[in-house]
């Protein structure tokens, strides 16, 4: 996948953006989802990325302060986003490929939760299989995940878009908002 095929994936979420939003990517990797949150809120949003790999984190870094020209807006968190952060109360979360290392994902769900306001949107991109292997051990499908946003109190998901993959039957993204 490239930048426009994350883009494509999540854009559908922000229709109703409030500008100023701010929003976590809860292990955000080298950044792939976190540039595509910065292109699709604006300038003005604040994004936290967070994740547990040094290194990546300074390439992500680096690479949105490339495509974007600062960093002004975007704070690089080395933490495990399973564990207690100190974090403001966010208008919404993005997990992309995050979730499927945890097994139990209703526990994790309970506690990112926690970070949101009223009515906060959670993003999930994941591999639409609900069996993994070795480098994706606990993946869900969009039918999963539709369960498991009512056994975590979020509301009923949305499938946003899919996208094709040779690697555990494609990607689906989905949209769930927290219930009050």
């Amino acid at each position: 996948m490239n930048h426009n095929d994350h883009v494509s994936l999540i854009k559908s979420a922000f229709l109703d953006e409030t500008p100023n939003a701010s929003f976590a990517d809860l292990g955000a990797g080298s950044g792939a989802f976190t540039l595509a949150l910065r292109e699709v809120l604006g300038a003005n949003a604040t994004i936290y990325a967070v994740d547990k790999d040094k290194s990546a984190l300074r390439e992500l870094e680096n690479s949105f302060a490339s495509r974007f020209n600062s960093t002004s807006n975007l704070s690089v968190i080395n933490a495990d986003f399973s564990k207690p952060l100190s974090l403001p109360p966010l208008d919404g979360i993005l997990m992309a490929n995050s979730l499927h290392f945890f097994k139990d994902k209703i526990k994790v769900l309970k506690h990112v939760k926690t970070f949101l306001k009223p009515n906060g949107k959670l993003i999930m991109i994941e591999y639409n299989v609900d069996k993994g292997n070795l480098w994706v051990p606990y993946p869900f499908s969009f039918t999963t995940f539709e369960t498991m946003c009512k056994e975590s109190g979020f509301d009923q998901a949305k499938l946003l878009a899919t996208h094709s993959s040779s690697f555990l039957n494609g990607f689906y993204s989905a949209l769930t908002i927290k219930l009050s």
